[in-house]
């Protein structure tokens, strides 16, 4: 008996366009004096987020009205090509490189980053091995390692670009969808231990990595170097007070935060609308995982929830480290806040995986 179909969540879509329209003014504010000093545009940057935003809301539109089964068949074709475009961005003249990252391939005028698509072909893969293997997921040889081994191969493709931050987000995204599967705390323990050790060779094989980690325990030690963003973030977010110094009214733009459009929008935020602009920003990224969670626990069948877990683990993970770094909690990782931050390849994924959202929710239980 097919399962009947009803509305799409729509708290879900209010929370989705409320961040989205916010991102969509702020991008303006943060990039306006360096759009309009090297281009000659102060829009420049608006209004390629404007169409990214456009694209994203009709890959949107149109996920939410294909039943999400058709993804899991399809999973196959799409892990492949996610692949052969992360092995792609790797060959020179093929990829393009961008603050010391070649994670971009370049399409016309424009460009995209395979690994932010990787991530949600990671979910989608892994959904699907879950809601088939979930009685395997407590032993190692037929649960654990089958449903880590590609993600790790991702990962170290990702890593050779280099990009830890986009890296981290996808083996964090799906290690708490093992966990959501029943996985033994045991092999999550030892699986620790391993990252761990992993995350601190990869961090002393890279001196740029040591610096961010030194900056971030005190960006004083280097005030012009590794430690110039933090420091700059916090001379942001300080003056804002409790109200902001005004839409617009942005002085850390003015070339003191670097592209501040960026992995620091948030700093502009805070420093323009203040700790109530913030505060705002805050519960609507907590509606739209209320509703997400909402929407994994009245799915019709495994594959739905994993599916969903996946992308509100991925949502949360990215808010918590932007917002984490831009306050000075973690070091700088290049991780945009999703729906906010400037960036084609993210606003895009980031709309296709709502979409996905609300496919899921036409069906929920609840």
């Amino acid at each position: 008996m097919p399962l009947k179909k009803t509305a799409p969540d729509f708290i879900l879509i209010l929370a989705t366009f409320l961040l989205l329209s916010i991102g969509l003014i702020m991008v303006y504010s943060a990039s306006a004096v360096a759009a309009n000093y090297h281009f000659s545009d102060s829009f420049f940057f608006a209004k390629r987020q404007l169409l990214f935003a456009g694209v994203g809301i009709i890959a949107m539109f149109v996920i939410m009205y294909v039943d999400y089964w058709v993804i899991k068949k399809w999973v196959k074709p799409i892990l492949i090509i996610c692949f052969i475009l992360l092995i792609a961005v790797l060959i020179p003249g093929v990829g393009m490189t961008r603050n010391g990252s070649t994670s971009w391939i370049g399409v016309g005028a424009f460009s995209i980053q395979p690994s932010e698509f990787m991530k949600l072909a990671m979910i989608a893969f892994l959904a699907k091995f879950l809601s088939e293997n979930q009685r395997y997921i407590t032993t190692v040889k037929k649960g654990l390692l089958p449903s880590l081994s590609l993600v790790f191969i991702a990962f170290g493709l990702i890593m050779l670009q280099p990009d830890l931050g986009t890296g981290t987000v996808m083996v964090g995204t799906c290690i708490l969808m093992i966990f959501t599967a029943g996985a033994r705390i045991l092999h999550f323990a030892v699986l620790g231990l391993v990252g761990v050790a992993g995350f601190v060779g990869l961090v002393i094989s890279a001196p740029y990595r040591i610096a961010r980690i030194t900056s971030f325990l005190d960006p004083w030690q280097d005030p012009l170097g590794s430690g110039f963003q933090i420091i700059q973030s916090l001379y942001a977010i300080g003056p804002g007070g409790l109200f902001g110094l005004g839409l617009g009214e942005s002085r850390q733009k003015f070339f003191y935060l670097p592209e501040p459009q960026t992995d620091f929008i948030f700093a502009v935020i805070a420093e323009e609308l203040g700790f109530i602009g913030g505060s705002v920003i805050l519960l609507l990224f907590a509606l739209l995982l209320w509703r997400g969670i909402r929407v994994a626990l009245g799915a019709p069948d495994l594959f739905g929830s994993f599916l969903a877990v996946g992308i509100i683990s991925m949502i949360a993970i990215q808010v918590m480290i932007n917002i984490g770094v831009v306050i000075g909690l973690m070091p700088v990782t290049g991780i945009t806040l999703p729906f906010l931050s400037y960036g084609g390849s993210s606003l895009t994924l980031m709309l296709m995986a709502v979409g996905i959202l609300l496919n899921i929710s036409r069906y929920s239980k609840l």
